[in-house]
């Protein structure tokens, strides 16, 4: 047996044997798919597991999560500290090789993976950052950003639609750096992909712009290996279509839709390791050979690296300020005082907060170079592109605006790309209610920790004539419901910029602003204090009657009943909420500052679903919010017809107070 198969049918094993300990798991894209990720990792893959974040390395995205085992088995091999007891605790609490791979949890997984397509996206992301940075950095002597990103897909990645929607805008834009690599077996979890899928894939990826090469043996590892390089010479981004068949070598399930998701047995890997000539009695055996061989390879490729720190640093010492910016577009957090720029918390009068985020974006981009993105066709009315700049093209690679097209899913997967290749600072836009469509991403945001700032506008009812379709409802609780997730709905100028700030300082949490396409007025005392999540706008002398919180829009409601209320000689007090889970890390004594337990009159209003602002008003307060859909009419006679009137939150906080 040559090193080449030997080497593969370790990774086969490994991966099997981890799948049986654990008895859960996937092993029929290990063993059908092993020669095609050792092709690319031993011939062709740029990465120096001594330095897993080497800026210049290749990427790999195992888009087909579920595959799991066998990248572990290759982190394992290739030296990236996955030891075999991490192999054999294999989807076990607390291990460093869960049931799918975990961005930051375990070193060389580039991208949180396992819901089909996404990974797809997220490599054109990569593949996008890398193209924009190249253009930036490098000078005609010297290419310090040059390297590929490869996605390993199965059928199941190419039928669900955001890798459609990723792919198409991939042709466009001409990322050249980008192979996938399509591991062919025609089978899921149903059976024959013939009963769902039978288009010509190889067609549609050159109808979207893309070159496409096929290896007829998933087994000839030399075939697939030439293929890639051929890949890598085109101008367009290369579709590799690989023929397998899934948990091939097992004598009983190769090519079976049972060798999807079940352990193979132990039987059934013994007769697969008789199959394949495998002779090593030990369980999690790596051969002698097997580990001299990659230790070549892996020299090899750290003298990549050393090649390329050289070049760097003459690089810099020939262009030091474009060095400088390099070092500062990679770096985690802005080096911005943002809280002390007076012109960033600047009043800008009574405008939409979707007019008043665009004032900020245009005085953002002046302060953040490396800012990047835009709207799924929709920047007009996201006032979301940055006026001094221009858009990003294949001709025109140094633009930092981004047209994405009406691919909302696959704009904010292909965001967390950008996010996890790092150089960029991702931002995204849509409307409010299209966030549904954005939702599988956004939750991979928050699960990855990737600070991409999605401006969402048109945040209620106030959308009006374009009617309840149009029209967000339960988006805001939807919103609110992810972990690790920031909300922030403001209500005026001054609390989009507290909005931006949040957003453009958090680290490792991502950061919707949501954002009215109505005219709203800027009120007294607004600012800085919105940092906090809620803070008290309008107070009465000695404890209130009635406390009176809003978010957004609603806001104005409530300041301008607590004036109606007084003449009442009811004492209000009117509460700004516009990020609950800011609110949520402040100190109890703060909360029960601006919510003192002793008041138990509460009444919240926001023209959306009533759902979790119960936790604010308690079981003796009341919620003015949306009980259904919307409705096609002017916002003004929609906001009157639902009961979101001055008068209207009088009468509510009075009936509390009975």
């Amino acid at each position: 047996m040559n090193i080449d198969n030997l080497t593969v049918n370790t990774l086969r094993f490994l991966s099997a044997e981890a799948i049986q300990k654990a008895k859960s798991g996937h092993p029929g894209l290990p063993l059908g798919a092993a020669p095609a990720a050792y092709a690319l990792w031993a011939k062709e893959l740029k990465a120096n597991p001594a330095n897993p974040k080497w800026d210049n390395r290749d990427r790999f995205v195992l888009s087909a999560g579920h595959g799991s085992a066998l990248l572990y088995s290759l982190l394992h091999i290739f030296g990236y500290g996955l030891k075999i007891e991490d192999l054999q605790n294999f989807r076990q609490l607390d291990s460093l090789t869960p049931g799918h791979p975990e961005y930051l949890h375990t070193i060389g997984v580039e991208t949180t993976t396992g819901p089909l397509g996404q990974g797809i996206a997220n490599a054109v992301g990569m593949a996008l950052a890398e193209k924009h940075l190249a253009a930036k950095f490098n000078t005609p002597a010297y290419n310090i950003v040059d390297h590929y990103t490869y996605a390993l897909c199965g059928d199941g990645c190419l039928q669900e639609g955001v890798a459609s929607e990723a792919a198409s805008l991939a042709g466009t834009m001409g990322l050249s750096k980008l192979i996938v690599l399509y591991d062919c077996n025609h089978i899921t979890i149903e059976g024959d992909t013939d009963v769902a899928f039978t288009e010509d894939v190889m067609q549609r990826f050159t109808a979207y712009g893309w070159d496409v090469f096929e290896v007829a043996d998933g087994n000839d590892v030399d075939a697939i290996a030439v293929t890639i390089a051929a890949a890598k010479k085109t101008q367009k981004p290369s579709l590799i279509k690989i023929n397998t068949e899934i948990g091939f070598g097992s004598p009983n399930k190769q090519g079976k839709a049972s060798a999807h998701g079940e352990p193979l047995g132990e039987e059934e890997i013994q007769l697969t390791k008789e199959y394949l000539g495998w002779n090593y009695k030990e369980p999690f055996y790596v051969p002698d050979e097997v580990k001299a061989h990659i230790a070549k390879i892996v020299e090899k490729n750290a003298y990549l690296e050393a090649e390329w720190k050289l070049m760097y640093n003459a690089y810099a010492r020939e262009n030091p300020l474009l060095a400088m910016e390099y070092e500062q577009w990679h770096g985690k957090q802005l080096e911005l005082d943002l809280l002390n720029d007076a012109d960033f918390w600047k009043d800008e009068g009574d405008i939409a907060t979707r007019a008043a985020s665009e004032k900020v974006l245009q005085k953002v981009a002046k302060l953040v170079p490396n800012l990047f993105g835009g709207s799924a066709d929709l920047a007009p009315s996201n006032k979301s592109m940055m006026k001094d700049r221009e858009y990003f093209s294949k001709e025109n690679p140094t633009g930092s605006n981004v047209h994405f097209g009406i691919r909302e899913f696959a704009m904010t997967a292909i965001a967390n790309g950008m996010a996890v290749h790092g150089g960029v600072r991702p931002y995204i836009a849509g409307f409010f209610v299209f966030s549904d469509y954005m939702k599988a991403g956004l939750r991979m945001q928050a699960l990855m920790g990737l600070p991409v700032i999605s401006i969402l506008t048109h945040d209620s009812i106030g959308v009006g004539e374009d009617g309840p379709t149009h029209q967000p409802i339960e988006h805001l609780a939807m919103l609110r419901s992810l972990p690790n997730y920031i909300v922030f709905r403001p209500c005026d100028t001054r609390e989009t910029a507290a909005a931006w700030y949040t957003a453009l300082t958090a680290t490792n949490t991502p950061t919707a602003l949501v954002l009215s396409r109505q005219n709203l007025p800027a009120l007294e005392g607004t600012g800085k204090d919105a940092l906090k999540g809620a803070y008290i706008l309008r107070d009465c002398e000695g404890t209130p009657d009635v406390l009176l919180m809003a978010s957004g829009s609603e806001v104005e409601l409530i300041y301008k009943a607590y004036d109606v209320l007084a003449e009442k000689g009811v004492k209000a007090r009117v509460i700004s909420m516009p990020s609950w889970e800011l609110f949520a890390q402040q100190s109890a004594e703060y909360k029960e500052s601006v919510l003192p337990n002793a008041v138990r009159a509460r009444l919240a209003v926001e023209a959306s679903s009533s759902f979790g602002w119960h936790q604010f008003t308690g079981l003796d307060g009341d919620v003015l919010c949306m009980e259904g859909f919307g409705a096609s009419a002017p916002a003004g006679a929609l906001f009157q017809k639902f009961g979101f009137t001055v008068d209207n939150v009088v009468a509510r906080a009075m009936a509390l107070l009975k």
